[in-house]
């Protein structure tokens, strides 16, 4: 899979929900109802981040959900990249890049959001052929000004702003004409997955899902 088509699948997946769950799941005995409660609440892309010893049995048991699209995030290595495949990830997410992990990902086919926070990391991604980037971390590189100032100069690029991102800030970054979508982890709190209030995650997706822009 070329960076072009990986870029356009994902802009097509990224476009079915304003927001992209970005999701640290410690037991995986709740990723099948979690991913669930999401997708029943219009939230389809799901992003699994490999920080804990069940992320990739997670990503497994989400994958099996109807209607769930299921990434890792926290790609680092090629190792990485390999064993989210393998646990049926169908796409990934870095929080940066390097041409060690775009290389390998590129070679198993597995479609790449790879992460940017500069005008010349942008560059050199677009440069490679990836003209959808995770903008990160968002708020800590400049918020929703420094997209926007990004938007003149490199119209060619569209971005998922992840990182402090918030039901508060949301819909402004969703203003913005160069991005798609926003990753956010307030869709699914620790202390709600740990109550199984998957009632509560649902109309919490359903919120997210139904964002405009500010």
């Amino acid at each position: 899979m070329t960076p072009q088509t990986a870029s356009e699948r994902l802009i097509g997946v990224a476009r079915k929900a304003p927001v992209i769950p970005v999701l640290v799941v410690e037991d995986a005995g709740t990723a099948r109802d979690l991913a669930q409660a999401l997708v029943s609440g219009g939230l389809y892309a799901l992003e699994i981040t490999l920080r804990t010893p069940q992320a990739l049995e997670a990503i497994t048991a989400m994958a099996d959900v109807p209607g769930a699209i299921v990434g890792a995030g926290t790609l680092l290595t090629p190792d990485d990249a390999r064993r989210a495949q393998d646990a049926g990830a169908t796409f990934g997410v870095s929080p940066g890049n390097s041409d060690r992990l775009l290389d390998a990902c590129e070679a198993i086919d597995l479609a790449m959001l790879p992460g940017s926070a500069t005008a010349t990391e942008a560059m050199r991604l677009l440069e490679r052929g990836y003209s959808f980037q995770k903008f990160f971390p968002a708020e800590a590189s400049g918020g929703v000004p420094a997209l926007k100032a990004l938007a003149a100069p490199l119209p060619q690029i569209t971005f998922c702003p992840t990182g402090g991102v918030s039901r508060a800030n949301a819909g402004a970054y969703l203003s913005l004409t160069n991005t798609v979508c926003v990753g956010g982890s307030w869709v699914a709190p620790k202390d709600m997955v740990a109550a199984g209030d998957w009632d509560g995650i649902t109309a919490l997706a359903l919120e997210a899902a139904a964002l405009t822009a500010a």
